[in-house]
């Protein structure tokens, strides 16, 4: 305590005491390092100024999708929990309880029904922000669920695929969604339903080399990474350097990867256009 401090009334030290504000208050754009404030950013559709589409969860996904924000939210499966009693230097069901803890989900992904441009259909989104959006039983069960509940009602599925490929702490389990997504897929494409893949940021390994890319249309986001192995493993493998834009959706999309790059704002009307045509309905205005 300093002589300042001492001499300092009570009454006066409180009308200047510091107030705690939010830590998100300001976010930083990755891309241009401008800092952009935070509440600005629903209005943007949470893309910064420079272009650069921030990773959002699946509330403001479907919110910014569905027709006035307005869905059902359908109950994801359970699955057991830890089968394979996982330890590095945490153990698997701390992770959980933190990624739990910090997104408010019970794991990656998140159903909802509702109306795109007044076409009724299923969305599923993968939350990156669950721990990286890694694909084990509980996302795997849930892309089967989304693909049931729109085989049940005749509905086209929509997804929004963003991960870091399979979850290690499940292993072999883990990799065993990879063909079972891809048979709930192939269920759908005899129905005759529709089945769309919306590519975020980033979407890569296991996801990619499954459900991400047997959609019936793929579009994808600006600058969205999109890869089985990322850049860097590559160029350490290879030892070459990799061309400009490599693995992202526009280098894709001009490799005829991804059929179209779609702004966020425009997202609802370019699957609602593409809802209109594959399932034969006329859009709302």
């Amino acid at each position: 305590m300093n002589w300042l401090t001492k001499l300092t009334p009570p009454g006066v030290k409180s009308m200047f005491s510091k107030k705690d504000s939010p830590d998100n208050l300001w976010i930083k754009c990755p891309k241009s390092g401008e800092m952009v404030f935070s509440n600005d950013l629903e209005g943007l559709f949470h893309v910064t100024p420079a272009g650069h589409h921030l990773r959002i969860g699946p509330d403001l996904r479907m919110g910014y999708t569905f027709d006035d924000g307005h869905y059902e939210t359908i109950a994801t499966p359970e699955v057991a929990k830890d089968p394979l009693k996982f330890k590095d230097d945490k153990k698997y069901t701390e992770r959980l309880k933190a990624a739990r803890t910090k997104t408010g989900q019970e794991d990656a992904m998140s159903i909802g029904v509702g109306k795109i441009m007044g076409i009724e259909a299923v969305i599923l989104v993968q939350n990156f922000a669950f721990m990286g959006g890694s694909l084990g039983m509980a996302a795997g069960e849930s892309f089967i669920k989304a693909a049931n509940v729109a085989h049940e009602r005749g509905l086209p599925l929509v997804a929004f695929t963003a991960a870091g490929g399979a979850r290690m702490q499940e292993g072999a389990l883990s990799l065993m969604q990879m063909p079972r997504t891809t048979i709930a897929v192939q269920d759908l494409r005899e129905a005759g339903l529709p089945y769309i893949v919306v590519l975020c940021d980033p979407t890569t390994g296991g996801v990619t080399a499954s459900y991400a890319m047997l959609g019936d249309i793929h579009l994808a986001e600006p600058g969205a990474l999109i890869c089985f192995a990322g850049p860097r493993v590559i160029e350490d493998t290879i030892r070459e350097k990799l061309p400009q834009g490599f693995q992202r959706a526009e280098y894709l999309e001009e490799k005829g990867m991804v059929d179209k790059v779609v702004h966020r704002s425009d997202m609802r009307d370019a699957l609602g256009n593409i809802l209109a045509v594959l399932t034969q309905q006329d859009k709302a205005a």
